[in-house]
């Protein structure tokens, strides 16, 4: 008899190729038959009108801290996804020294909007290796995770804070690659860091994997060679808007030393400019020339993202606007007061080197959201443009009059700029070029402004009844089998004899996600935006049931994932 048994459902194997009707046996843990299963199951779940494919693995996460407080990595595991990769943009919670906890708190509070109560909280800090940071999860795991070695933490533990914006010597490159060695033996999948210009620590100040110099990159990256089933995440400025040659440069080298697949995030998709699209792609021609490979992950949903002129985000990243938007919140309300401040401000975030945050400056197509004070509970939900044409002002001077009424506490909603056809169009182009991979949802980060851990189910919905820009079986390969490659992620990523069972179920008729909301469920009771899904009927990890019918099970049956032991090597070629 075999553990469970999946019957008459149209099976896509995450290879790409078309559904097939097929019956899934499954016995400890792993796929033992594919098409008509004789046997029975002590589980049997009639699937005919359903449809069942791979257990999708997120690329891109931080849910490094959340696991502790809720191993089920919510809401990830109601869109289907099985498998995430944490310890991205060179930000994890180990290695660590004893005392730096705090540091490192604050850090990620910082860079990835993760609530400071819930990371003092909820997190444990009982470590202060790689491999003990592993252990402290092993068993207790509603999802399969794997994890980067961070580039923050090693160099925080070896530079401390004396050295936190000090060129490395060598005798400390020596110390940091050693250190960076015991992590990946310990089971760490690769090595990830940012040396982006928007990534400051909890005290404000550059990140100090910033300050590292080439020869340091590269030495991380020729240890990174050296052990099976690694790989390679890197961010830096460029990522946002443009690379430069230097960048390019390095990210070739990076990748050519540890002869490892490179991936940074986020390639975003405009069709007004499609020449960026191209120069940022150029990047991987130039690696391949030189013997790299570089890998752009892009989203197939729009993720929405609201601000404030309270709380750290985007809008503080406007290259001029920090002298104002770092005062304390009485001296920021003053001075977005002053008129010459607010012409000042408008006319930063209007020009060529606002950059990619030049976005941002479409005042008028803000939507307001929750707001505080009385007197604008009738703006809720509606366009700055409209309210600004009500009251006769500009929209700029309007959006800054409901911020301040509201202390800055006003919730406001970008829209996005590029929701149109000819953007989505060029964006089923974009997700076949073998130079991208979909991915970058972040799920896990900046908790209370965006929600992207729902792309799969969004993105399986538009393809089946929506704008069906790819067929569902390319959808799913590229949530699945291709990021198990980029990964070297054994056995997993497809549906075949000896697979592990990672497995989605879900109706074609209904599968979605729903409209993301905010709870308030974290460790200090702090908010996130939580998104539930529909048409998930069953989600499956080692041939254990963890969610039925769009609820979780509670069953833990995850597993760490470690370099060597569940990946092997993918290299450049």
């Amino acid at each position: 008899m075999l553990d469970y048994v999946i019957r008459g459902a149209t099976v896509f194997d995450g290879t790409g190729e078309a559904g097939t009707i097929a019956d899934i046996g499954i016995k400890d843990g792993r796929i033992v038959a594919v098409g008509d299963v004789a046997d029975t199951g002590s589980i049997e779940l009639d699937a005919v009108g359903l449809m069942v494919m791979p257990g999708v693995i997120d690329p891109h996460t931080h849910y490094d801290a959340q696991l502790f407080w809720d191993p089920t990595a919510s809401p990830s595991n109601l869109h289907g996804v099985t498998t995430i990769i944490g310890g991205n943009c060179g930000f994890t919670l180990a290695p660590v020294n004893s005392g730096d906890a705090g540091y490192i708190s604050r850090m990620m509070a910082k860079v990835e909007g993760m609530p400071l109560v819930a990371l003092e909280e909820g997190v444990p800090w009982n470590w202060e290796s790689f491999g003990e940071y592993l252990g402290a999860l092993e068993g207790n795991l509603g999802v399969n995770a794997g994890f980067l070695v961070g580039h923050c933490a090693i160099r925080r533990k070896v530079l401390g804070a004396e050295r936190h914006s000090e060129v490395a010597t060598d005798d400390e490159i020596k110390t940091m690659r050693a250190l960076l060695a015991d992590s990946l033996m310990s089971g760490g999948l690769g090595f990830s860091s940012s040396q982006s210009r928007t990534h400051s620590d909890g005290e404000g100040n550059p990140i100090t994997s910033s300050f590292a110099d080439e020869r340091e990159m590269l030495a991380f990256c020729e240890e990174v060679s050296l052990h099976e089933g690694t790989t390679l995440e890197y961010i830096t400025s460029g990522c946002l808007d443009s690379f430069s040659d230097d960048e390019i440069e390095l990210m070739a080298n990076m990748s050519k030393t540890a002869n490892r697949p490179l991936n940074w995030n986020l390639l975003t998709v405009d069709s007004r400019t499609p020449e960026k699209i191209e120069h940022q792609l150029n990047a991987s021609t130039v690696a391949a020339e030189r013997g790299g490979r570089i890998i752009a992950l892009s989203m197939p949903t729009l993720v929405p993202m609201n601000m404030s002129f309270r709380n750290h985000c985007a809008l503080f990243l406007i290259p001029g606007w920090g002298e104002v938007m770092s005062l304390p919140v009485d001296e920021r309300i003053s001075k977005l007061r002053d008129p010459q401040v607010r012409a000042t401000l408008n006319e930063l975030a209007r020009s060529k080197d606002a950059g990619v945050f030049r976005r941002l400056s479409g005042w008028g197509n803000y939507v307001i959201g929750d707001t505080f004070a009385a007197a604008n509970k009738s703006f809720e939900w509606r366009d700055v443009d409209d309210i600004a044409t009500e009251l006769g002002k500009e929209p700029f001077d309007t959006l800054l009059d409901i911020v301040i009424a509201d202390d800055l506490k006003t919730v406001i909603w970008p829209k996005p700029s590029d929701r149109d056809d000819a953007s989505w169009a060029l964006r089923a182009e974009v997700w076949q070029d073998p130079r991208v991979m979909v991915g970058g949802s972040d799920a896990g980060a900046h908790l209370d402004r965006m929600c992207g851990a729902n792309y799969p189910t969004a993105f399986l919905g538009d393809c089946l009844r929506g704008r069906k820009l790819v067929p569902v079986e390319q959808a799913i390969r590229m949530m699945t089998s291709q990021p198990a490659e980029l990964f070297g992620l054994t056995d997993r990523g497809v549906i075949r004899e000896g697979a592990i069972a990672d497995l989605m179920v879900f109706d074609p008729s209904t599968i979605a996600s729903e409209p993301a909301r905010l709870i308030e469920d974290l460790p200090g009771g702090s908010p996130r935006l939580f998104a539930s899904s529909a048409g998930v009927v069953r989600v499956i990890i080692g041939g254990v049931e963890t969610i039925v019918d769009g609820e979780t099970t509670g069953a833990l049956p995850g597993a760490i994932l470690r370099s060597g032991r569940d990946t092997h090597t993918v290299t450049t070629a």
